[in-house]
């Protein structure tokens, strides 16, 4: 089989495009199983396709969805999974294909799965292998920073929440609304000081005490610099053990996703609501 070869930045320049609204069965398919090196930080890399995998057809499933399904999450990361494979799939779209467990328990087609914040639909999934893949859109790839993502990859995941689902951290929609950098990385006893730097379109939504979503992870902002364009939160020992963050080198980006209650109350100010109140 014909190896290819591709940059993954690429999809951050080419247009938006069009794709037919078909639906693709793919047939199970026998082949060897690739051996994937482990590599446990992420890091900006060149992107190659690697061979299918094996896929058991009494455990493999795989369809494709045309629509997204509004989820939401609470931002507790469930575990962190590895990034097994990533290329182009038979119908020309972008797959990557993920390692992990206590996310599959229930699976089901269609379902949604946060990962590093970004809310993915499950197209295809395979229990025995214990992975799954979802597919990326070249608009997820240029709003998230998982163009930095390379197999050996760790990621953060979470299902989304259920009715009767526990509430720990905040309403997390899974859409990232950009991408920050790690400006610096600085442990005071067994926590870590983390700073990010991102655009004044952003930075405008986070306050100090406040929530927001860092790849995926619900957590407090402790101060915002506007100066600097730059907030910073604080990881205590045990989320440090939980979240691919502390992974991460100063210079690598992270999802962020605003806490949906400031967009809210800026949308009804700019609105004049509060105004019509007022006058009636």
């Amino acid at each position: 089989m014909a190896i290819s070869c591709f940059s993954l930045t690429s999809f951050s320049k080419i247009p938006k495009p069009t794709f037919p609204k078909t639906t693709i069965l793919t047939p199970p398919t026998f082949s060897p199983k690739p051996h994937l090196k482990f590599n446990p930080i992420s890091k900006p890399s060149t992107l190659s396709l690697f061979l299918p995998i094996q896929k058991n057809p009494k455990t493999h499933f795989r369809t494709r969805f045309e629509s997204h399904i509004c989820c939401l999450f609470t931002g507790i990361v469930e575990e962190v999974g590895e990034i097994k494979q990533l290329g182009i799939a038979e119908d020309g779209g972008f797959d990557m294909r993920i390692a992990a467990k206590t996310v599959l328990e229930g699976v089901n087609l269609g379902d949604s799965i946060a990962v590093n914040g970004t809310c993915l639909t499950v197209a295809e999934f395979d229990t025995q292998l214990s992975e799954f893949t979802v597919g990326l859109a070249p608009e997820t790839l240029r709003k998230t920073s998982l163009i930095e993502l390379g197999p050996g990859s760790l990621v953060n995941l979470e299902r989304a929440v259920q009715p009767t689902s526990r509430m720990g951290g905040h309403f997390v929609q899974g859409h990232v609304d950009g991408t920050g950098e790690i400006v610096s990385k600085e442990p005071e006893g067994d926590s870590l000081w983390i700073k990010v730097k991102t655009g004044k379109e952003l930075l405008k939504y986070i306050v100090p005490k406040g929530f927001i979503a860092v790849d995926g992870t619900s957590l407090t902002v402790v101060d915002v610099f506007d100066d600097e364009d730059c907030f910073n939160f604080m990881l205590v020992a045990y989320t440090q053990e939980k979240v691919v963050i502390p992974l991460k080198n100063v210079g690598q980006k992270v999802n962020l996703e605003v806490d949906i209650l400031g967009k809210y109350v800026e949308r009804l100010l700019s609105s004049g609501f509060v105004d019509s109140i007022k006058s009636s």
